[in-house]
């Protein structure tokens, strides 16, 4: 096995109000990056300071998860807007993070695009590009975390950007390597064993599995699991420790 150390993220941040979703304290204790909501699919600027507080404390690294106005539907819905509009709402999120980062004590150091708009920036290249130019346009040192297969990774590799290829620990790929839609039956995994031992599978194939069975050779420098369902800490666990127990050290990227 070549790979000998892996990242591990979950979205977080993003309770808002009186609602509260997911577990984020503990599953800060579990991965190594936390890519934290900026107050327009979810979270708000008390949630953002504490997520950030607490990811500071536990030295786990933070990054913007900037994602569609749309706190009904948890930013999962595209909005059509005009590439100029998607630059500065990207752009107008990341300075929120790197405000309440700081006021923390912490730092950003990268960008992740949640949602419809990270799926919708890995296929339409006027997307991609919108975000890597708020990305550029706000701080060019901050790094990309983008799907491992799509285009806005590799738009921001020929800008110039860090960037670093995410899997999905718990979502269906397609034959392409994209995400399954989640309108799609069996687009997100709940088994928390099943889950483990796909992610095991990827990692040591250097590949994405896909719903057939197919493996598509991929670079991998981090694996996502999601931080708003019911199992996100279980699977969090266990595949941290499957990964361990394969010699494979969860170490984050930045």
């Amino acid at each position: 096995m070549s790979k000998t150390k892996i990242d591990m993220n979950a979205d977080l941040g993003e309770s808002f109000g009186h609602y509260t979703i997911g577990d984020d304290a503990s599953l800060l204790d579990v991965v190594t990056s936390a890519n934290v909501a900026c107050g327009f699919h979810g979270g708000d600027h008390t949630v953002m300071a504490q997520t950030f507080k607490i990811a500071r404390e536990k030295n786990v690294s933070v990054g913007a998860h900037p994602g569609y106005p749309d706190l009904w539907g948890f930013g999962r819905r595209i909005i059509p807007f005009s590439a100029k509009e998607i630059e500065t709402l990207v752009a107008y999120q990341i300075g929120a993070a790197q405000a309440l980062a700081r006021y923390s004590g912490h730092k950003i150091t990268y960008v992740k695009t949640h949602g419809a708009l990270g799926n919708l920036s890995e296929k339409d290249e006027n997307v991609a590009k919108a975000v890597i130019r708020a990305i550029e346009g706000v701080d060019p040192t901050l790094a990309l975390v983008s799907g491992a297969v799509g285009v806005l990774g590799e738009r921001a590799r020929e800008r110039g950007l860090t960037v670093f290829s995410e899997i999905f620990a718990d979502r269906a790929y397609t034959e392409e390597g994209l995400l399954v839609s989640r309108a799609e039956p069996g687009a997100v995994l709940h088994d928390v064993e099943l889950i483990a031992d796909r992610v095991i599978r990827m990692v040591k194939a250097g590949a994405i599995e896909t719903v057939s069975g197919a493996m598509l050779p991929t670079a991998m420098d981090t694996i996502c699991v999601h931080g708003d369902n019911a199992e996100s800490l279980a699977v969090a666990r266990t595949v941290k420790n499957r990964l361990q127990e394969a010699g494979i050290a969860v170490e984050a990227f930045l």
